[in-house]
């Protein structure tokens, strides 16, 4: 019978000792790459931290996985990261190739066709309404879904309202003057 429940210290041991160093690592690269590591995520965002978690799981348990090879990929996972997101706040043509636009889903009415597109449903936006305090559509000007999957709701308010939603064109005011 195969030793499933325990074949030794020898394991063990490697684990605790590789472990709080990884940790420490993960930590260090986190540190020096900035709050943006962990911030709400994006696709891209997500992709790496997927990423960085097999990496520190196939440390732990695999033997043939070195701390010196997952701690040099984290580190290059984290630095293409920076690398990237550097390169989307500094041109736009890289944030549009790692990162998906928000996309406007009630301006007064469903918008069906974003709805189907980003597969959201009115009860996920009746939701986002009710978590931001208002009790009925008829109170809300804009739900936006983010890039990072949030929502936000813009209530409607009777004065100084914007013509045009920031950061969204085409998202025009529905307010008859």
């Amino acid at each position: 019978m195969p030793d499933i429940f325990f074949d030794g210290w020898g394991n063990i041991v490697s684990i605790a000792v590789t472990a709080p160093l990884v940790y420490l690592a993960i930590i260090a690269f986190i540190r020096l790459s900035g709050k943006r590591s962990t911030s709400q995520m994006n696709n891209f965002d997500w992709i790496v931290t997927v990423a960085m978690g097999s990496l520190v799981g196939s440390l732990l348990v695999i033997e043939d996985v070195t701390l010196a090879e997952a701690v040099f990929a984290i580190g290059l996972l984290m630095g293409l990261q920076y690398l990237f997101t550097l390169g989307a706040a500094r041109f736009d043509w890289v944030e549009r190739v790692i990162k998906s636009r928000p996309t406007l889903l009630f301006d007064g009415n469903f918008r069906r066709s974003a709805m189907r597109e980003e597969r959201i449903t009115e009860s996920e936006i009746n939701a986002a309404v009710r978590e931001n305090g208002l009790n009925h559509l008829s109170d809300v000007r804009w739900v936006v879904l983010e890039s990072d999957a949030s929502f936000s709701v813009v209530p409607r308010r009777t004065d100084h309202d914007q013509d045009e939603l920031i950061g969204l064109p085409g998202a025009h005011s529905t307010r008859k003057s």
